[in-house]
């Protein structure tokens, strides 16, 4: 039981690693580091000013201790001239312990300085590597957005990326529905063209008619040509009449198929006139 868990945690470690470092952003992590330096810098610098701080308050005490060891010296003074032993032994003794007092308060003093200086150096050093990593982290930054830019153009022009995939097999699609709708387009084309089917709307003929009118228009023309021809030439009657003659057999035919209909139309009045 204890290997089958050890396997499973395994497994599970296994595949959050996966995740996380697909999940990843060396950019956005190299961001994080670079704050995480600017918030130790910033603790760094606080502490110099807070020992700096320390140091002014003792060099206030020390140089208010002075003047009253000062004080009580002149006092001292003044009372051994006023021949008052007594009270210049009292001021000497209190003059005293105020100078031990300033001498303990000398040595925390050069404490602190020498704390100040070590920070202030160690700030100084702090802000150089800060400095140095956020260069380092912008080249870096930029050398692996480049990177990622170059492989996404060159998945695209190689058409292994998916989103250029789905482009390409679009692409595909409607040209396999453009070609299957010209050659439909064709084969209706043709069919009607063959007359083997039939166009409701009555505007599509077949070769045979098509011929047909090209031969009939093409004779109008060239008869009305050479009538004009004749006209301006100032020609004999005789070549008037000639073409008037072509022009009339050209038209007889279309003449008899309109009277065809009317013959077969006209009413069979035999019957009235016998009665």
């Amino acid at each position: 039981m204890s290997g089958v868990m050890k396997r499973m945690g395994m497994i599970f470690r296994a595949k959050a690693n996966k995740a996380l470092d697909r999940a990843e952003d060396p950019r956005e992590t190299l961001d994080y580091s670079y704050q995480k330096q600017l918030e130790l810098l910033q603790k760094v610098r606080r502490g110099v000013a807070d020992v700096a701080t320390s140091r002014k308050r003792l060099e206030l005490q020390l140089n208010q201790l002075q003047g009253q060891s000062a004080k009580l010296e002149d006092q001292g003074r003044k009372a051994l001239a006023l021949g008052r032993e007594d009270l210049a032994r009292e001021a000497l003794s209190r003059r005293a312990a105020l100078q031990q007092q300033v001498t303990d308060l000398e040595q925390q003093h050069q404490t602190l300085q020498g704390e100040e200086e070590k920070l202030t150096l160690a700030s100084q050093r702090l802000q150089a590597k800060v400095d140095a990593f956020r260069t380092k982290k912008e080249t870096i930054k930029a050398t692996y957005t480049a990177a990622q830019a170059q492989t996404r153009i060159g998945e695209a022009f190689s058409g292994i990326s998916e989103e250029m995939g789905d482009v390409g097999m679009a692409i595909q699609r409607a040209e396999d529905k453009t070609a299957q709708l010209q050659a439909r387009a064709g084969a209706i084309d043709e069919l009607l063209a063959s007359g083997a089917l039939d166009d409701p709307s009555g505007m599509a003929k077949d070769d045979i008619a098509a011929e047909l009118d090209r031969i009939s228009g093409g004779t109008d023309v060239e008869l009305e040509l050479q009538r004009m021809k004749a006209e301006l030439s100032g020609g004999s009657g005789a070549d008037r009449q000639a073409i008037e003659g072509g022009q009339e057999q050209a038209q007889q035919p279309q003449t008899q198929q309109a009277q065809q209909p009317q013959a077969q139309q006209a009413p069979d009045t035999s019957r009235f006139d016998k009665q």
